[in-house]
């Protein structure tokens, strides 16, 4: 029995066409112009910080307006200023007249009552942040938050220590829950690790997922699908679903299995 044939798909208008191409073509510039207009901004920021330190006798822009009566805007001027200034900063504090400089400077720093808790916090956080061969953020989990049967993206960060982890019997750890749309700001949870479910998603897509409040999810491996009509013939008898087989598999191969068995029986 043939299945008759389904009716055509409606032809779309060319308003539908034009709507469809604007929206593939805002997908793919939306994301380039965003990364362009951040690093764009990002650099004209620091060069609005570093420029005033820079001497006019230096400046490239300044040299060609004066020369060459030309306004020009060199954005990056300031950002390699920036990264000359830290690495030779680097390269004096490694020294041992570098480390003393420091040492001595942090000493008359801690004993400014103000500045002392803001420098050792902030020295602390960047320590911890920059800090060489620790993985920050290495697993994505999800926690029951804000209450039972709920769920929630968060990242783990360590081990919990000290008094935290004294005053518990089980295996606790630190994780940190992101809010949408901002990663940056969340809470920090410190839970059983037998309640956190690890998923195997990278950090980066379970971070892209948070951001774009669950619009944008991870690529997902194919499932292993039964082919179609499998379930059906695994309701037919054992004998039946064999003359099946084998009346698929001579059709495929171009013989009639009927004529086949009559010629075995003669």
């Amino acid at each position: 029995m043939e299945l008759p044939e389904p009716p055509p798909p409606p032809r779309r208008g060319w308003i539908s066409s034009l709507q469809a191409s604007f929206l593939t073509g805002l997908v793919v510039i939306a994301p380039i112009g965003l990364t362009a207009w951040l690093i764009w901004s990002v650099i004209g920021w620091i060069d609005s910080w570093v420029l005033p330190f820079l001497p006019d006798a230096y400046n490239p822009a300044l040299l060609i307006r004066n020369y060459f009566n030309i306004d020009v805007d060199i954005r990056g001027i300031g950002v390699g200023m920036f990264l000359i200034f830290t690495i030779v900063v680097g390269w004096v504090a490694k020294g041992l007249i570098g480390r003393s400089l420091i040492r001595t400077s942090e000493t008359i720093v801690l004993t400014i009552p103000g500045v002392r808790s803001l420098y050792s916090g902030l020295k602390q956080i960047t320590e911890t942040v920059l800090a060489q061969g620790k993985n920050s953020f290495d697993k994505a989990c999800l926690v029951e938050y804000p209450r039972k049967g709920i769920w929630a993206i968060a990242f783990i960060s360590t081990d919990a220590k000290g008094e935290i982890a004294d005053t518990h019997e089980k295996h606790m750890i630190s994780v940190f829950l992101p809010t949408t749309p901002n990663p940056t700001s969340g809470f920090l949870l410190f839970l059983p690790k037998e309640d956190v479910i690890i998923l195997d998603m990278t950090v980066e897509d379970a971070a892209k997922l948070v951001i774009s409040a669950g619009l944008v999810y991870p690529n997902e491996k194919p499932a292993n699908r039964v082919p179609p009509g499998k379930e059906l013939l695994d309701l037919v008898p054992e004998e039946a679903r064999h003359q099946i087989e084998d009346a698929v598999e001579g059709h495929a191969d171009g013989d009639d299995p009927t004529e086949q068995r009559r010629t075995e029986d003669a």
